[in-house]
């Protein structure tokens, strides 16, 4: 006789909310797209984590900031990662706070992008030319598991983010936390709250500057609005 699985094992938390922001546009989604339409196979100089917002990321990270502000209960704690995207979202967005307290902010490595390892800057037409076997591996592979040499895998990201809401829940208990980061963040948030034994997540798209979230309810975080890009 099979065992019968059991449903997740809700992820129980003291924090009173969660909400997860996707940095504005940046210049490199600007690049991948334009990479991807062109078949362009250029790698770009320098790191991925340096890439700006373009124009239209920061009327977004300002949009977002204006309806942050606005929001009875807004965040009480701001952790945002360390690339110069995620903290230029943030910083636009605090600007537009006015005269309401702008909640503290730290910068912490567990909210940074999923690391792409040798492949860093590449876009598919780049990384197809630069390795076609390791890219016929990685259009084999699961996508929550694949992991290209040197850098990280979903479920990678997903245990780093595990072990950050554990510390905040202990450092942080009763507050409302806000996340500006990255989409493979956003998605490792959803499957952690989901709970232990949670089916591995498809891979939406996460829009630039949407808002996702999810509020206490019996020391559980449940979900509200996901992806949600009404604000803009």
């Amino acid at each position: 006789m099979s065992p019968i699985p059991l449903p997740p094992l809700p992820t129980i938390t003291r924090l009173a909310s969660v909400t997860v922001v996707r940095h504005g546009e940046s210049e490199a989604n600007v690049r991948y797209r334009r990479a991807v339409e062109t078949g362009d196979v250029s790698v770009p100089e320098g790191r991925a984590e340096d890439a700006g917002l373009t124009r239209l990321g920061e009327e977004q990270a300002a949009a977002f900031g204006r309806w942050s502000a606005g929001v009875g209960d807004g965040p009480e704690l701001v952790v945002c990662s360390p690339y110069a995207r995620a903290r230029r979202t943030w910083e636009i967005a605090a600007g537009e706070y006015g005269g309401r307290g702008v909640p503290p902010v730290v910068v912490e490595e567990r909210v940074r992008d999923r690391e792409n390892g040798v492949f860093a800057m590449h876009s598919p037409p780049a990384w197809r030319a630069a390795d076609p076997e390791e890219w016929a591996r990685r259009e084999r592979s699961e996508e929550w598991t694949y992991r290209p040499p040197g850098g990280e895998s979903l479920a990678d990201v997903a245990l780093r983010v595990r072990g950050l809401l554990g510390d905040l829940d202990a450092v942080a208990a009763g507050r409302r936390v806000l996340i500006v980061a990255h989409d493979a963040v956003a998605l490792a948030v959803a499957y952690v709250l989901e709970g232990l034994g949670a089916p591995l997540p498809d891979r939406p798209q996460v829009a630039n500057a949407s808002v996702s979230t999810w509020h206490n309810e019996g020391g559980r975080l449940v979900p509200g609005v996901w992806n949600s890009t009404g604000h803009l």
